[in-house]
């Protein structure tokens, strides 16, 4: 069985499993690699498609990553781990959680969000459109960064999607806009294991990404509070998409006391 590339760091006995976001890559959790990594066995993945681990467009969809990373804790025998997952990867480990329930011990939400069955009339109108594609994940990612984020940082990761190959991220966003109608909060509602999201920003009436505010509802974050009564929900302001990586110490804090309650 060929596993999905995959990079294990540490070698405690409590796992934790990182899984990045779309078009993006494991690298996105080097900071808190860094940080878990003399105290817990952290194990960052790259999807298929993505990184160094390769897949086709028809090989790709939430279920099949799910699947993927559940392969991935049973060859590996991980013992309960607690998977954290970046936007695309929410649902990823969600999955992952559902299918290897055995190797799940908590799962990280890490700004995830829902998209509404009205985005397929946007995606399908973009990938019609000349250079559609490549102009809506552009205009995607430059919202994607708070003002005080390093431009650096936010060039790099923009210059990584656009080495997504079209195929896949044509593929997997509409995938995303099936699995958040038909399965999401059923999903959710499946788990069986502790909850937390770590929730940065928000898409406003004209789908433009804000920080989000301590206190501030959004149709997500009610969701998750329906389906999972008990859902910790953590809110870093003035911030990004990328909590990992334009706030790492206060996403590692909350990482820290997360792990701190599921493995006492």
């Amino acid at each position: 069985m060929t596993l999905i590339h995959h990079v294990v760091t540490g070698s405690a006995t409590r796992p934790v499993v990182f899984v990045h976001g779309f078009g993006c890559g494991l690298t996105d959790w080097d900071s808190q690699v860094a940080h878990l990594s003399s105290r817990f066995q952290a194990v960052a993945v790259d999807l298929r498609g993505h990184g160094s681990s390769p897949g086709p467009a028809a090989a790709c969809s939430i279920e099949r990553y799910g699947a993927d990373v559940a392969e991935l804790m049973r060859a590996l025998a991980l013992p309960p781990a607690v998977l954290v997952g970046h936007s695309l990867g929410c649902r990823v480990v969600m999955e992952a959680a559902l299918q290897a329930p055995v190797h799940a011990a908590g799962v990280v939400l890490v700004d995830g969000s829902q998209f509404a069955p009205a985005m397929e009339a946007t995606l399908q109108a973009a990938f019609g459109r000349p250079k559609g594609y490549e102009t809506m994940v552009q205009d995607m990612f430059r919202d994607m960064f708070h003002a005080k984020a390093d431009p650096a940082v936010a060039a790099a990761v923009a210059a990584r999607v656009r080495r997504l190959p079209q195929e896949v991220g044509e593929k997997m966003l509409l995938d995303l806009l099936r699995y958040d109608v038909w399965r999401l909060p059923a999903s959710l509602g499946c788990l069986r294991v502790p909850v937390m999201a770590i929730q940065t920003t928000y898409a406003n009436e004209k789908r433009e990404r804000k920080s989000l505010q301590i206190g501030q509802a959004t149709p997500y974050l009610s969701m998750l509070r329906d389906v999972i009564p008990a859902v910790r929900i953590e809110i870093i302001e003035e911030t990004g998409h990328f909590p990992q990586l334009e706030e790492p110490a206060r996403t590692n804090a909350l990482l820290d006391s997360f792990l701190a309650s599921v493995f006492a």
